[in-house]
């Protein structure tokens, strides 16, 4: 009789978590995975999936405004919104079948409820009142979005309800300016709404190149997007239909919706994590070692519940290295270094390597290459819109340190950038590769000219 009912229980059926269920049962592993609401996770469920659905619908309305100086004729042109999110959760639901039956084909037993870790080898299934033993224990419960401590909290909603709304509002205010409070900005204004963001801090998008920060607002605040920086919420109060904000230097703002976007928490509350020795971090992150194990050798994790770089594709890569580590004995850790990363705002943001800041921090002498030009069907469009290409270079050893790029189609050429920085790519090796043109991405080799900071004039201040 096997020690075990099973070799691995996966507590939390997102990316991350399906990804090692499926490989550790094809290595023969008996696999049991619990997931409380649906299979997919954040990503799939209410994540990057449904809201690049919904930047793309957002995106039209300029298209077809900027199809009429390339001829076509748009008349009568109206956007729907019951139509665009229920196509958008009927394609979730799809995938969330398909992920369903990926479980079922790999012979993982699926248990559709809340799981708690009742000691190093014990999981509780809450609705069963059950508890079953596990050789291993995955945690792979991921995030959920922050709320602000102020009054009236219970007023606001997150972006997991933005997917569920069933009219758009007229007005929106926004409370944070990162990734998730930037991307809804420019969905809800790029489908007519009017938005107010109010950020605490001087720049939005905070940790990102300044450069990259900075173009983004511009273009943000000439779309008509209303961003206020070094702006505090005191209290959100219901006022009619809507909701009326009051901030700390004594101004107020009204909306249909209030939304919150300040960042996310790790899922660890309530999880009997600290009762089996699991220790947890700042934030409630569970503590992980470069094999993602934790405190606990019988015990590991992977994704957003660890809080090292929450992105999916790298939940699914620690999921797979977790596999390769404890069920084939090869051990394997991360790589964090050159994560190609996207903010889908309208312009786009594509980054990968070091922001300017962070490499003067890090190296002796750094060399800067910058872009920026209009996009050529602008040029005809009429639109108001530039593109920003950055290289942030290593003077000494010529290594590209970094690349960054704001405008059409930047995800996609940060992608691709990605694997050139990863091979320690040269700025030598850039500007000896030949450029596509008329393309976008060919400025990345064809820059020559270092940027310089503009010198202060005699007696201006610093």
């Amino acid at each position: 009789m096997a020690e075990y009912d099973y070799d691995l229980f996966v507590i939390g059926a997102g990316s991350g978590g399906v990804r090692a269920a499926r490989l550790a049962s094809e290595t023969g592993a008996r696999v049991g995975i619990a997931e409380e609401y649906r299979v997919g996770g954040t990503c799939v469920i209410r994540g990057c999936v449904p809201k690049k659905l919904l930047v793309y619908g957002s995106r039209y309305g300029d298209e077809i405004e900027d199809a009429k100086a390339f001829g076509w004729t748009c008349d009568g042109v109206r956007f729907d919104w019951p139509t665009l999110i229920q196509n958008v959760r009927l394609e979730v639901d799809r995938l969330n079948g398909l992920y369903t039956r990926a479980l079922e084909n790999s012979g993982v037993d699926r248990f559709l409820t809340r799981a708690t870790v009742a000691g190093p080898h014990e999981i509780k299934i809450l609705d069963r009142d059950e508890t079953i033993s596990a050789k291993y224990i995955l945690v792979a419960t991921g995030a959920h979005p922050a709320m602000p401590e102020v009054s009236g909290r219970e007023h606001l909603i997150s972006s997991n309800e933005c997917f569920q709304l069933e009219a758009l509002p007229e007005s929106i205010v926004i409370i944070g300016a990162g990734y998730i409070g930037m991307e809804f900005a420019s969905i809800f204004a790029g489908l007519g709404v009017s938005v107010t963001v109010l950020y605490r801090g001087d720049q939005v998008l905070r940790g990102f190149d300044m450069d990259l920060r900075d173009g983004v607002a511009e273009a943000m605040r000439d779309r008509g997007i209303d961003l206020r920086m070094n702006t505090q919420v005191a209290s959100i109060n219901k006022d009619g239909d809507g909701y009326r904000v009051a901030l700390k230097d004594g101004g107020t703002n009204s909306a249909s919706l209030v939304m919150a976007a300040t960042g996310r928490v790790p899922n660890t509350t309530g999880l009997g994590l600290q009762q089996a020795g699991v220790e947890l971090g700042w934030n409630g992150h569970v503590v992980v070692d470069e094999y993602s194990k934790s405190t606990v050798d019988s015990i590991y994790a992977v994704g957003d519940v660890t809080d090292r770089k929450n992105l999916t594709p790298v939940a699914i890569r620690e999921g797979i290295a977790f596999v390769e580590t404890v069920f084939k004995d090869k051990p394997d850790t991360m790589d964090y270094d050159f994560i190609a990363t996207a903010v889908f705002t309208e312009p786009e943001i594509g980054t990968v390597g070091l922001s300017e800041e962070e490499a003067r921090e890090k190296y002796r002498a750094v060399d800067i290459y910058k872009s920026s030009f209009r996009p050529m069907r602008a040029t005809i469009s009429g639109r108001n819109e530039k593109m920003l290409i950055k290289l942030v270079i290593d003077a000494e050893s010529d290594k590209v340190l970094g690349i960054h790029l704001l405008g059409p189609d930047a995800a996609e050429i940060a992608q691709m950038a990605a694997i050139s920085l990863r091979l320690g790519v040269t700025k030598a090796q850039l500007d000896g590769t030949m450029a596509l043109h008329p393309s976008i991405a060919e400025e990345i080799v064809t820059m020559r000219q270092k940027w310089e900071a503009p010198k202060l004039s005699e007696g201006s201040d610093a």
